[in-house]
């Protein structure tokens, strides 16, 4: 597992989470799925870029995943992202649909959400591999625990975060959140399936910003540059 390269604000806060007995079997596991020629998605440099992009003093806003795109050259450790290049999935495009309807968005022509990310904005996936081809291939595996402690620590050390929880795997991590101090927007989870039943006209986007106003901060910017601007 790549722990040594994980972000040193978040090592200091999860380094020994590693220790435990299901994370120590979670890197067993992944070893031999790769031992036996499979592959995981993203590649282990990227497994923990949500963290090193945006470190834990930085975050504002949390966008809840399930687990990562199974699709090749999709998946590179942040939510609902793909490098550029990569044709925006289907539920990207309904977020860039919402955030045109809510705030006026201007959708890019590429899918990079990576300066969300360094703008405070942390992309977690639920589950942080995946194998090629098979959607949910790692659930149950030890991923979840781990990145339940990641809500919490946000939960209890920080104050008036935005967490945005699409469908119904995100939304059970909302139980980790006290939203006396933190704001929680629930809504169906952007896939094609689902996004008609109430993402899109959500409003989470303009929702967020009137909180972060509303506490004495600053708007948060979801723009996003065109792809020759993109420093990723």
């Amino acid at each position: 597992m790549a722990e040594l390269r994980l972000q040193a604000g978040w090592k200091a806060l999860l380094g020994d989470w590693f220790e435990r007995p299901e994370m120590q079997a979670l890197a067993a596991f992944l070893r031999a799925e790769k031992a036996a020629g499979k592959i995981i998605y993203p590649p282990g440099r990227e497994m923990f870029a949500a963290l090193d992009h945006t470190p834990f003093e930085r975050v504002r806003v949390v966008i809840l995943g399930q687990d990562p795109y199974h699709g090749p050259g999709q998946a590179h450790g942040l939510c609902f992202s793909v490098r550029p290049g990569v044709p925006v999935p289907p539920s990207l495009a309904n977020i860039f649909a919402e955030l045109a309807r809510d705030t006026g968005f201007v959708p890019p022509d590429h899918g990079c959400l990576i300066p969300w990310a360094d703008r405070g904005v942390l992309l977690l996936n639920a589950v942080l591999t995946v194998e090629a081809g098979r959607a949910g291939a790692h659930q149950g595996r030890g991923w979840e625990g781990f990145t339940d402690r990641i809500v919490q620590l946000l939960n209890e050390r920080c104050e008036g975060l935005v967490f945005m929880l699409w469908g119904s795997y995100a939304q059970a991590k909302g139980a980790l959140v006290d939203t006396r101090r933190h704001l929680v927007l629930k809504a169906p989870h952007p896939s094609p399936l689902s996004a008609h039943r109430g993402f899109l006209g959500c409003g989470h986007f303009s929702r967020c910003n009137d909180w972060l106003v509303r506490r004495g901060g600053t708007p948060l910017d979801w723009s996003l540059p065109l792809r020759q601007e993109l420093g990723c």
